[in-house]
């Protein structure tokens, strides 16, 4: 890839992550601009897998669509590399920074449960594809700033799971709306509540007790991720600035008057705000 076509496939690779992932594309500000190619390669990536249940109609296509990047990152794939600039930018960083391959292709392997509407079963569920999707990209963009660590890894599991349980609660009525069910079924069971609760869109006792225990979940692996802040290096923090949004996020999701079917996004600009006063504090706070 020539030097122009290599800006061209960076820039690309950037608007996708502003566009769809705005938090961890402020983030990126915080980081080296070497480092931040990378990481905006990285979250790109992630961006085209998480979507590839919104651009299909049907399972199949999107099966294609993701084993397309799975031959991909094994040097298997049909059809020309060049022309995907965040496939183009993916080699380059999994080259430049030793990026592991087999975990991104277990990444793209979880998010085949997108594709269905089969309810998530169990916490335990939940906590395996969040610890292969959100916790591993939160690794892999870590190992894009500094060597591996135990102490990374632990990091970044905690990480992953808080923002991804977050996630979670929060994109309930979008999820609700297509009768797709990430909350886990064993939860809404155990409190009394039900699948066809969720996707009427009915606020009951039952449900608000089941997202009681999921924020509950939510809030023990912040606070985890973020008492492990101070063992890690400096130049990993800015990875882990996103979650910031996620205690912002988190205090959003337990206001007394929330109704868990209205969704609620908050702006760039409070974005921007919450990670910049993050990046002054040791705590995220």
């Amino acid at each position: 890839m020539s030097g122009s076509d290599g800006k061209d496939a960076a820039a690309y690779c950037a608007d996708i992550v502003r566009s769809h992932d705005f938090t961890r594309y402020a983030a990126t500000i915080f980081v080296p601009a070497e480092q931040r190619r990378a990481l905006l390669a990285l979250y790109a990536f992630n961006v085209e897998i998480t979507r590839v249940r919104e651009q299909v109609t049907q399972a199949l296509p999107g099966q294609i669509r993701l084993q397309w990047w799975i031959d991909m990152l094994a040097g298997q794939a049909h059809g020309g590399i060049e022309g995907n600039p965040v496939a183009a930018e993916l080699l380059l960083a999994t080259r430049d920074f030793n990026l592991p391959t087999e975990t991104l292709s277990r990444l793209i392997e979880e998010h085949q449960f997108d594709l269905y509407n089969d309810p998530m079963p169990t916490m335990a569920a939940l906590e395996g594809y969040l610890n292969d999707t959100s916790s591993a990209l939160f690794a892999l963009a870590a190992r894009a700033v500094a060597p591996p660590l135990p102490q990374i890894e632990h990091l970044a599991r905690h990480a992953g799971l808080a923002q991804g349980l977050v996630q979670v609660i929060a994109r309930l009525p979008y999820d609700a709306s297509r009768r797709q069910l990430f909350f886990p079924q064993q939860t809404l069971t155990d409190h009394g509540s039900d699948v066809e609760e969720v996707f009427a869109g009915k606020q009951t006792p039952r449900l608000g007790a089941a997202l009681v225990q999921l924020v509950g979940e939510g809030r023990q692996h912040l606070d985890a991720a973020l008492s492990l802040l101070a063992d890690v290096p400096r130049e990993v923090r800015p990875v882990f600035l996103p979650l910031a949004v996620v205690k912002r996020d988190l205090a959003l999701l337990t206001r007394a008057d929330r109704d868990p079917f209205a969704p609620q996004v908050p702006s760039r600009l409070s974005t921007l705000w919450t990670l910049w006063r993050a990046s002054r504090s040791k705590a995220f706070s």
